[in-house]
């Protein structure tokens, strides 16, 4: 365990020494490993320390550098107290996106600009704002019509409206067996029984939705057609047509949840094949940052004006300068570009991923920012989220996703977008020597 600290005080001693300069590249981190005479894991574990320390710095897509900015004094002696590593939520940032996002905002904070967008707006928001989040979403041939668009002020809202206008209280939502945790506090808070669908390796079954529709009526389906979270599947578009078809011979709704779905913009979303059966949900918050949200909700013209209401009702409603700062941020092309930069990154995260848990019963997506890591025996997905803790690593265990009665799988969600890809390597390398090892082990140390 001492060993990757003894290699990592003689990085330092090189860059103190400045044999060793701001600037200069670090070699990729398995070059290092042969150099050295160590494990690939060792060497990731060197290399988050030199992170944690303030020595270096990953970028993305060119590599690791030696810091310009002075280290901190000192070599850690120990774990680092109070540095939780956050696998648990996802927030991907990218370099350069601040400098992005604050040209594009600075406008706005002038006087006489801030007062107008200091205003109220209503969840219809602007034509302008409709008709360039409409582009936005647009795929292949099918183009939202901005007319059937409203906003709010970030995804959950208006998932939480299309439930509340789609599901009266004690009705049935159909859910994905495994699916978003939030959902699962906004049916509660609304009422809405939910009741748990099969899942199979292309996403969502249809015979499972007819099935359960046919048993007890379901008022809606909420589901993540693209990237589902946790599982990274993606239903093809056979799947999708599929779906769409009895979405329309059962006359139910779907909600759409797109959330993901600009990591993969090969695929049509499932409201192209049922536009009058679904409200595509979407949202600022993964493409750029959780903090100045923005929500929108394409939807079928028969229900605007009831998911219009929940969003008023619910105090659901945009801030008007999110609005013109996203109009902004989509007008001079900065979501695009950042979300760009994100789908590199979220694939070299999920290099990261794969080289560490290589052998694990991993399953993903190369385009996804999560892992599903089905854990080895005789680890319990329970037991293994407190040894991680132990190393002030934060994982999501499968009972967080589950639906209804059944048990949930053994297993975890990782999520791959919030530490640095350094960080992100040393704790992926701790997670898989941990679970090469057994709660026995833990027990006798």
């Amino acid at each position: 365990m001492e060993d990757y600290r003894r290699v990592a005080d003689s990085v330092a001693a090189e860059i103190g020494a400045g044999r060793l300069r701001p600037g200069d590249r670090l070699p990729p981190q398995r070059v290092f490993a042969r150099r050295h005479g160590i494990a690939n894991s060792t060497a990731a574990r060197v290399y988050g320390e030199l992170a944690r320390r303030g020595l270096i710095v990953g970028e993305v897509g060119r590599g690791t550098f030696v810091r310009a900015a002075a280290p901190r004094p000192g070599f850690a002696l120990v774990e680092p107290a109070g540095s939780r590593v956050d696998l648990e939520l996802n927030y991907p940032v990218v370099p350069g996106q601040s400098t992005l996002l604050a040209d594009g905002i600075g406008p706005l904070l002038r006087a006489d600009v801030l007062e107008s967008v200091m205003r109220p707006v209503g969840a219809a928001g602007t034509p302008l704002a409709r008709g360039i989040v409409a582009d936005l979403l647009a795929r292949g041939e099918w183009r939202p019509d901005p007319e059937r668009l409203l906003f709010a002020g970030n995804g959950r809202q208006a998932v939480a409206a299309a439930i509340a206008a789609l599901v009266p209280p004690g009705a049935r939502l159909g859910v994905e067996a495994l699916t978003y945790p939030v959902l699962k506090g906004i049916a509660g808070r609304i009422g809405v029984t939910l009741v748990p669908l099969r899942v199979d390796a292309a996403g969502l079954d249809p015979a499972a939705v007819e099935v359960a529709a046919r048993r007890a009526s379901l008022r809606a389906v909420y589901v993540q057609p693209t990237l589902h979270n946790p599982l990274s599947v993606s239903m093809p578009v056979e799947r999708r047509a599929e779906l769409a078809g009895v979405l329309a011979r059962l006359d139910v709704f779907a909600i759409e949840d797109a959330v993901w779905s600009f990591l993969r913009e090969d695929l049509p979303p499932l409201a192209a094949f049922a536009a009058e059966r679904t409200v595509l949900v979407d949202s600022l918050s993964k493409r750029l940052a959780p903090g100045l949200s923005l929500g929108f909700a394409v939807m079928p013209g028969s229900v605007v004006a009831g998911v219009g209401a929940a969003l008023r009702s619910g105090g659901w409603t945009p801030m008007r300068f999110a609005l013109e700062a996203a109009t902004r941020w989509l007008t001079d092309d900065t979501v695009r570009s950042v979300a760009r930069a994100k789908r590199r990154d979220a694939a070299l995260r999920q290099e990261i991923a794969a080289r560490h848990l290589e052998g694990f019963a991993i399953r993903s997506d190369p385009r996804s920012y999560y892992c599903w890591w089905e854990l080895p025996s005789p680890w319990r997905a329970d037991t293994f989220v407190a040894a991680a803790a132990r190393h002030d690593i934060a994982v999501t265990p499968a009972a967080a996703f589950a639906v209804g009665r059944n048990s949930a799988p053994n297993a975890i969600r990782l999520a791959l977008a919030s530490p640095s890809p350094e960080v992100l390597s040393w704790a992926l390398a701790t997670l898989a020597d941990l679970a090469r090892s057994t709660p026995d082990d833990l027990v006798a140390e």
